[in-house]
């Protein structure tokens, strides 16, 4: 693995400057959650903290990220989108923070904002085979799918760092993980560009992290978890789908594997139920391994371990072939398989008070969890 030092040293810049900007906004952004009402009440048992939190911590993130972008990235057509896709997304959960918006409408602008992304050039023109040593060549053209496809992924990638939001720092330090993967990944392939915003990214989320670490002072809310989910999403189509390796399919879904994950099981378990796909309940991971025993800061590190081997996986799949990386998953499958044993055990093990149905909770909106960490 070789990684050009001229592009090494063009992302420090932006990552620090990313990182100071945030910090020194978060106390300014604090105050002003209080000022518009943006404040997190515990009013059910999804959410882990006992006394009133502001949210709306995603702005200081989302000043840290856009500047330091505009100073230091080529604003070309396509990251010119992707900026425009973050304001509006940005806009739809600093509006929500404050006054709670219906599911319907963070949904469509969620869609909007994939659209006006896609118009701007960010789409997935092909997609590497799998198994292409099967059948097929290396690569498959999506054609008139690329469109719809490239949304879809926007708009669900975008949402599930939002399912993920439900302990102090977990939905940040598993988007830090993820964004600073991407940008390992970036500097391998020496795109100068997307290294650039994903550093700023980074930095910003690590600017913000000591406010949103257990104990929590301020939360990133639906401004800052559907920013993260957004820009990774956008910028994975700009760079991870970039490669036509075999192997290159599964990186962004290493890399994004943890929320993704905890989406699609907590919709379709919701679905299995008759519920809706919004309706909030404490079957996600993290709410398992909190009932397990584990306490916050613990449940949080199990996250980020997994979070980030399976990021190291990416990066080795991306450099070293898939002998090595298929070996990681393994384990980790294999430590994902004896999980899966021991919550079923806790599941079976259950005191007539556990198994008591729980007092019914609000819906959560479109956009995924309401629990604003």
């Amino acid at each position: 693995m070789k990684i050009d030092l001229d592009i090494l040293i063009k992302v420090v810049v932006p990552l620090v400057a990313a990182l100071l900007m945030s910090f020194i906004a978060t106390p300014i952004v604090k105050s002003f959650a209080y000022k518009v009402g943006a404040i997190d009440v515990p009013k059910d048992n999804t959410r882990m903290h006992d006394h009133p939190i502001p949210r709306i911590g995603g702005l200081a993130i989302f000043l840290g990220f856009i500047l330091s972008v505009i100073l230091f990235a080529d604003i070309n057509r396509q990251i010119r989108g992707v900026l425009l896709g973050a304001v509006i997304v940005v806009i739809t959960g600093a509006v929500d923070d404050v006054l709670d918006l219906p599911a319907w409408v963070k949904f469509l602008t969620q869609i909007l904002a994939a659209v006006v992304t896609v118009a701007h050039g960010v789409v997935f023109e092909r997609l590497s085979n799998p198994f292409g040593f099967l059948f097929g060549g290396s690569s498959f053209e999506l054609g008139i799918f690329a469109i719809p496809v490239t949304v879809l992924w926007i708009v669900a990638v975008t949402n599930s760092v939002n399912f993920i939001d439900g302990l102090d720092g977990l939905a940040l330090g598993v988007s830090s993980i993820a964004s600073g993967t991407m940008l390992v990944t970036a500097l391998i392939a020496s795109d100068t560009n997307t290294a650039v915003v994903l550093a700023a990214l980074l930095g910003a989320c690590l600017g913000f992290l000591p406010a949103n670490v257990n104990p929590a002072k301020m939360f990133i809310g639906d401004t800052g978890a559907l920013l993260l989910g957004y820009v990774l999403a956008a910028m994975s189509v700009l760079g991870l789908f970039k490669f036509y390796a075999v192997v290159s399919f599964f990186t962004p879904f290493l890399i994004l594997a943890l929320p993704i994950f905890d989406e699609v099981f907590a919709i379709v378990r919701r679905l299995i139920k008759g519920q809706k796909p919004w309706a909030r309940d404490r079957g996600h991971m993290h709410h398992r391994l909190i009932d397990l025993g584990l306490n916050q800061k613990q449940a949080v590190a199990v996250m980020y371990s997994a979070s980030s081997i399976l990021g190291l996986s990416a990066v080795v799949l991306t450099t070293e072939g898939s002998a090595k990386a298929l070996l990681l998953i393994g384990v980790f499958v294999i430590a994902g398989i004896f999980g899966a044993f021991t919550l079923k055990e806790r599941a079976d093990g259950k005191t007539d008070a556990d198994k008591a149905e729980p007092p019914e909770l609000p819906e959560e909106t479109a956009s995924g969890e309401k629990n604003d960490k």
